[in-house]
């Protein structure tokens, strides 16, 4: 299954160099193509996560109002979930299908020989890190940017959600320094769609929950 898997990122990679005679731009119409493939997901990641802003505020009430009887707030939360059609783990799946795709394009990018010193813009080879620093500059900002968006605003922060907006694009930046400048493009090109799909998904849709716990 995983040397499909590899075969068919591979083939993708040269069909869309076929077609646009540049392996950069490849890895674009790849990650294109990707992302249009797990649009479904994502729409509903979006739609969840933008519940799960709208409902911090009730959240926080309802972890004052019960704050010295964890299993009723537990009760409670699940309740407000549930009425609001609201899933915390809805973002998990996207990424948990992503980590093998990123795997299996770095596994690509590193035995095909064709990718080595294939060029696109500043990059000179894009089998090997970006020296510029750019696209490791580019990922940390634009992940920076798709979680600001998804994360709550002010007092309704967590602490722990606070350090992850801050951490998690730093941890990115940090490893995207050394992975071949393909990868880095993919998960750059990747975070510029997300961003863009945030504006793709109906405000309204936040409010077709159902009504506030008590």
């Amino acid at each position: 299954m995983w040397e499909g898997l590899l075969q068919a990122f591979e083939t993708a990679l040269h069909f869309f160099f076929r077609i646009s005679g540049n392996y950069g731009v490849a890895i674009i119409l790849l990650t294109l193509a990707v992302r249009l493939l797990l649009w479904p997901l994502t729409y509903s990641q979006v739609v969840s996560a933008r519940r799960m802003q709208a409902l911090q505020p009730e959240m926080e009430r309802l972890r004052q109002k019960y704050k010295n009887d964890q299993q009723r707030l537990n009760q409670v939360v699940v309740k407000l979930w549930r009425e609001q059609k609201v899933n915390p783990a809805s973002g998990c799946l996207p990424l948990a299908i992503q980590l093998p795709i990123l795997w299996a394009m770095y596994q690509v990018l590193l035995k095909a020989p064709e990718f080595k010193g294939a060029h696109f813009l500043w990059i000179n080879n894009l089998a090997a890190a970006d020296r510029l620093f750019v696209l490791p500059a580019l990922a940390a900002i634009t992940t920076f940017i798709q979680m600001w968006m998804t994360t709550p605003r002010g007092g309704n922060q967590q602490p722990a959600q606070q350090m992850m907006l801050w951490t998690m694009p730093a941890f990115v930046g940090f490893i995207t320094v050394s992975l071949p400048a393909g990868i880095s493009l993919y998960w750059v090109v990747g975070n510029l769609i997300s961003i863009a799909q945030q504006y793709l998904v109906p405000a309204g849709k936040v409010a077709e929950g159902g009504s506030r716990s008590a």
